[in-house]
């Protein structure tokens, strides 16, 4: 099995997907968990045989992630869809997936099955099959957070789907929160010390504290629901630039032993 298969595996995940989205608006809920968990099965079974093609976890590259955030998108929607019944969320959620299976598609970042000893600790698979659910899951709370600006823009959002919203972000920042621990475990492991303020590492913080920020600011009774929408939408901004935009960092390049195209790691 190699990425020259994505192709199929991928088209028929999306094609599932649409049809659950569909069969949502249409409130057929039956078809809607069937086709959406089916097409989760069609993309996780690539995954499962990527890793046994590769030999390793496919975890490695940008590309690798990718791959992992493409399939815990759909699985945080049908999740929230089971839970509080949004029509639209698994149409976002497809979208979304789509996004990122369309860049893989044209840049699939292809690597060998070779793992530099950096990344052969049993705590960097953890590490990122955990920061991924959780970066999916709080990709949907933004979602919702952009659902509630644009549609209730000239009025305070519902309370009820606000709450709602909280409980997603409490999820996705348990998770990241594991993440970081799992990952102060791998680098312990590989570098000798659990934080070296790296500059991903500086990001990762940064992020952390933000949703956090959220959190603690919707504890206040005198917040502002749309500031902590706002607020919510920024953090993901920021959770952007950890994931993949610290790669373009001039600060990053070199200097960085989480940018592993460098020879030197």
């Amino acid at each position: 099995m190699d990425w020259s298969y994505f192709i199929y595996f991928a088209v028929t995940a999306v094609l599932l997907w649409t049809i659950g989205a569909w069969a949502a608006w249409r409130e057929k809920s039956v078809v809607a968990y069937t086709t959406t968990v089916i097409g989760i099965a069609v993309f996780f079974t690539f995954i499962l045989l990527m890793w046994i093609s590769l030999e390793r976890p496919p975890l490695r590259t940008m590309g690798e992630t990718r791959l992992w955030y493409s399939f815990f998108l759909p699985l945080a929607g049908i999740i929230v869809y089971s839970r509080w019944k949004y029509k639209w969320i698994l149409s976002f959620s497809t979208v979304l997936a789509l996004v990122f299976i369309c860049v893989n598609l044209f840049k699939p970042e292809i690597h060998s099955k070779t793992l530099m000893p950096a990344l052969q600790s049993p705590w960097f698979a953890p590490h990122v099959i955990v920061y991924m659910f959780a970066y999916a899951v709080l990709g949907v709370a933004t979602l919702i957070a952009i659902f509630l600006l644009v549609k209730e823009r000239n009025s305070a959002p519902r309370l009820t789907l606000h709450s709602q919203l909280d409980d997603l972000v409490y999820v996705g920042l348990a998770f990241m929160t594991f993440g970081m621990l799992f990952g102060a475990l791998w680098a312990k492991e590989a570098w000798g010390h659990y934080w070296s303020w790296d500059p991903k590492e500086t990001w990762a913080a940064i992020t952390w504290f933000s949703y956090l920020l959220y959190v603690h600011y919707r504890q206040i009774p005198t917040h502002k629901p749309k500031l902590a929408l706002w607020v919510l939408v920024m953090a993901f901004v920021l959770l952007q630039m950890c994931w993949w935009g610290i790669n373009y960092l001039p600060s990053a390049q070199g200097a960085s032993v989480h940018v592993y195209s460098t020879p030197s790691i």
